[in-house]
């Protein structure tokens, strides 16, 4: 069996899982979170249903890769990652087994799960316009769009077309465009960069705040843990940059998730689908919100006032499912647009 709740357990020690305690005290989580505001989770869902949690935890490719080189021997009961492309990913290659769970049905809004339940979301991240309080005036943003317009020549600053985030932005613009338009688009923002993408979320909103470019995309929850830090100069770069919520007058904005899928060949899908809705509790929402500043998904669910700070926002209804699974084309719409 794994071995407690290690980050790391040799593979032979995996297949030597003892399938008969898996079904009735324990649950094995893959998860690429690395968050260690996620911990108190796991002792919770022990204390609320005995259920050991045991977990695994890496970056979500090298999970996905070794859950099908285990095949049936897999321990896996639960994959959990960021970003609907990756849960989309493990769904096409078989890796996920379908779950009814009418709790998470009733929790989890449509647009953010899978229709066929492979997956759910359990947490939302908001990719958003970060922009620059001295050098922008908000009511010259209004969309994803028009930061290809060619007066944000030098402004942009985005991560690379490799980061799963960007292809699932451009996923979801390629739903609502086309190719055609989502290429051209593509080839406006990229002529606009304020430098060659690099870095993650928090790399931009550091550059708006120095003045590397007017503007940013990221995730919302990277600028509520900077303004919430215990660190006097991360709270000092969140004091220079603003939350724009682009596309109000049209589809809303952009939304991914947190989420999770039973694996195929759980030795304790019970258990799995136990966690799953554990997850959608307004105890983890809460959780969710408290710790890493992401938004909860569950209606009714108040985040803390460093999130609420950044305003409420009208949110794209696309499926998750749809974005993810143009992620491929995305990517290649992005690399002939030279979004390197």
């Amino acid at each position: 069996m794994l071995a407690g709740s290690a980050a790391t357990v040799g593979l032979a020690g995996l297949a030597r899982v003892n399938v008969v305690r898996a079904q009735s005290g324990e649950v094995n989580l893959y998860l690429s979170r690395h968050y260690d505001t996620d911990l108190a989770l796991y002792g919770n869902f022990t204390k609320a249903t005995g259920l050991r949690v045991n977990r695994i935890e890496a970056d979500a490719d090298p999970l996905i890769e070794r859950i099908r080189n285990e095949g049936v021997n897999s321990p896996c009961d639960l994959f959990i990652t960021v970003d609907a492309g990756r849960l989309e990913r493990a769904r096409g290659m078989g890796l996920l087994r379908p779950l009814s769970s009418p709790v998470l049905d009733k929790a989890i809004p449509a647009h953010l799960r899978d229709p066929d339940g492979f997956w759910y979301g359990f947490s939302k991240r908001a990719r958003v316009i970060m922009y620059s309080r001295a050098a922008v005036n908000p009511a010259d943003l209004s969309s994803y769009e028009t930061l290809a317009d060619p007066r944000w020549k030098g402004k942009v600053l985005t991560r690379s077309s490799t980061n799963i985030y960007s292809q699932s932005l451009t996923g979801s613009i390629l739903a609502a465009h086309g190719e055609a338009k989502t290429e051209a688009w593509a080839k406006g923002l990229a002529a606009n960069f304020a430098r060659a993408p690099r870095g993650g979320d928090t790399d931009q909103i550091r550059a708006v705040a120095a003045g590397e470019g007017d503007v940013g995309l990221s995730n919302t929850y990277y600028l509520g843990n900077l303004i919430k830090s215990a660190r006097a100069e991360d709270r000092a770069v969140a004091e220079k940059v603003a939350v724009f919520f682009p596309n109000q007058a049209d589809r809303g904005v952009h939304v991914n998730i947190s989420g999770g899928g039973i694996a195929t060949h759980a030795k304790n899908p019970e258990g799995a689908r136990r966690f799953l809705e554990y997850l959608a509790s307004a105890d983890a929402q809460r959780h969710f919100a408290d710790g890493n500043s992401e938004f909860p998904v569950v209606a009714g669910v108040v985040p803390p006032a460093w999130i609420a700070s950044m305003g409420s926002f009208k949110e794209d209804q696309l499926n998750a499912r749809v974005y993810a699974r143009n992620n491929a084309e995305a990517l290649k719409i992005m690399d002939r647009a030279g979004w390197k």
